[in-house]
C-alpha cells in the first residue's frame, strides 16, 4: 500500500505533518478528514512502491551503516527501551542521509501507532522483504533483540564476503587495465615511429609484424569502432537481461564456467543455506521462508527450483527430498538438511552448511588469487614480448642485409 506525506492544520489550527497508508491520493485525503485533520498538502512519498520485493537484506545503503542500525536497536530493544523512544535516540544519532530519512518516517509510523515491522515495509528501497519479515517473525515471538542481533551479524559476515571478493579481484582488473593501457600505447604511439624505418627500406617483413602494423593502423584510424562498441555493449547488456528467458540463460552459463562456475556455486549454497536458516531460526514459516529465500538468490536458475521444492513442501514433501532431485545442491547440503529435519534442529544444520560452504569458497579464492596473479604478470609479458619481436625481428634482418 503507498505511503503518503501529508501537512494538515489539526482542530486547533495547528500545523501538524507526517505520513499514512491509503490506496490513493484522495483515500489518504479523506481519512485524514476523519481525524479531523485539514489537509493542505498530501503527496506520494518518492521511491515507495507498492508490493514491491526485497532482494536483499538491505538496500539503498551500505552494510556497515545497516548493521550497526540493527545492532543499536538490538540493544535498546532488549534494555526494554519503548520502541519510539528507541527509534528517537537512533534518529539523533544517526547522521544525515537516506537511512537517516527512513528512520525519521518509521518513526512517525510508530508514533501513529503501526508496529515496527509495518513501519519498516514502508521502505522498501532501504528496508527489504527478508529484513522485514524476520522483524516481524520476531515481534510475533517475542523475541525482537534476538532476531535482530541474528540480523546484524548476518549482515557483518556478508559484508566480510563481499569484501573478499572486491579485494580479490582488484588487483587482476587493475593489471588488465594497466597492461591494456600500455598495449594501446605501444600500438598507437610507438609503433607507428619505428614502422616508418621498415617502410622505407621496402624489405619483406615477417607475417608477425605485418599484422602488428595493420592493427596499429587500424587502431588509429578506426578506433571508434571498438569504442563504440564497448560503449552500446553496456545498454544493450541491461536491455537484454530485462528478458527472463536470457537472464536464465546467462546463468545457467555462468555455473557452467571452468573454475569460476564452481565458485559462484559455492557461494550460492552458502547464501542459501544461511539465509533460510536464519529465516526458519527466526520463527518465519518455511514456506514463506523459501519464498524469501528464492528472492535472495538472484540466480534464476535456483530461483527456479525452489519455486518447484516449495510446491513439494507445501504438498507435504521433505526438504532434503526435494533438493536431492536436482545436482544443483550437493550431497552434504542434502544429507545436513535431512539430519536437521529428523533431529527437529533444521535451522541449525542449514546454518552449520552455509559457514562450511562459505570456508570453502574462501579458501579455494585465495587458491585463485594466488594463481592468478603471477598468470597475469606472465601474461602481459608475453604480449609485450610479442610487441617487442615484432619490432626487433625486421631490425635483425636488416642488419644481416647491410653485412
Amino acid at each position: 500500500m503507498p505511503t503518503f506525506r501529508y501537512k494538515a492544520f489539526s482542530a486547533t489550527g495547528a500545523s501538524v505533518s507526517g505520513s499514512i497508508e491509503a490506496d490513493s491520493e484522495r483515500q489518504a485525503v479523506q481519512q485524514l478528514k476523519g481525524k479531523g485533520l485539514l489537509p493542505r498538502e498530501v503527496k506520494e512519498e518518492e521511491g515507495v512502491v507498492a508490493g514491491s520485493k526485497g532482494f536483499s537484506f538491505r538496500r539503498g545503503v551500505s552494510a556497515d551503516e545497516m548493521s550497526l542500525f540493527t545492532r543499536r536497536l538490538a540493544t535498546l530493544v532488549a534494555s526494554s527501551v519503548p520502541l519510539f523512544e528507541a527509534m528517537v535516540s537512533l534518529c539523533e544519532q544517526e547522521e544525515d542521509g537516506p537511512l537517516r530519512l527512513a528512520l525519521v518516517r518509521v518513526k512517525e509510523r510508530i508514533a501513529e501507532g503501526a508496529s515496527l515491522s509495518r513501519a519498516l515495509a514502508a521502505e522498501p528501497r532501504i528496508f527489504g522483504e527478508s529484513y522485514v519479515s524476520m522483524v516481524a517473525a520476531g515481534e510475533a515471538g517475542g523475541a525482537l533483540d534476538a532476531v535482530l542481533e541474528r540480523l546484524a551479524d548476518f549482515l557483518e559476515e556478508q559484508e566480510q564476503v563481499r569484501s573478499k571478493v572486491t579485494s580479490a579481484l582488484a588487483y587482476p582488473i587493475l593489471m588488465v587495465l594497466v597492461g591494456g593501457g600500455v598495449m594501446i600505447f605501444l600500438l598507437t604511439v610507438v609503433i607507428p615511429k619505428i614502422v616508418v624505418i621498415f617502410e622505407d627500406s621496402k624489405a619483406a617483413l615477417p607475417l608477425i609484424t605485418i599484422m602488428l602494423i595493420k592493427l596499429s593502423h587500424f587502431l588509429r584510424g578506426w578506433w571508434w569502432i571498438p569504442a563504440g562498441l564497448m560503449i552500446a555493449s553496456v545498454p544493450l547488456y541491461r536491455k537484454a537481461m530485462k528478458r527472463d528467458d536470457l537472464r536464465l540463460k546467462r546463468d545457467t552459463l555462468l555455473l557452467k564456467l571452468p573454475v569460476a562456475g564452481g565458485m559462484l556455486q559455492g557461494l550460492i549454497l552458502s547464501r542459501f543455506a544461511r539465509v533460510l536458516g536464519l529465516l526458519l531460526s527466526s520463527g518465519v514459516p518455511i514456506m514463506r521462508a523459501l519464498d524469501i529465500t528464492s528472492e535472495v538468490l538472484v540466480n534464476r536458475v535456483y530461483r527456479s527450483f525452489l519455486r518447484d521444492v516449495m510446491e513439494e513442501v507445501a504438498q507435504g514433501g521433505s526438504l532434503s527430498g526435494s533438493l536431492k532431485k536436482s545436482p544443483l545442491f550437493p550431497p552434504m547440503l542434502v544429507h545436513l538438511a535431512g539430519v536437521g529435519e529428523k533431529g527437529g534442529n533444521l535451522e541449525a544444520m542449514l546454518v552449520k552448511a552455509g559457514v562450511a560452504y562459505e570456508r570453502e569458497f574462501n579458501a579455494r579464492l585465495v587458491r585463485l588469487m594466488a594463481l592468478m596473479e603471477p598468470m597475469l604478470v606472465l601474461g602481459m609479458g608475453l604480449a609485450v614480448g610479442v610487441v617487442v619481436l615484432a619490432v626487433l625481428l625486421p631490425i635483425f634482418e636488416m642488419n644481416q642485409l647491410i653485412k
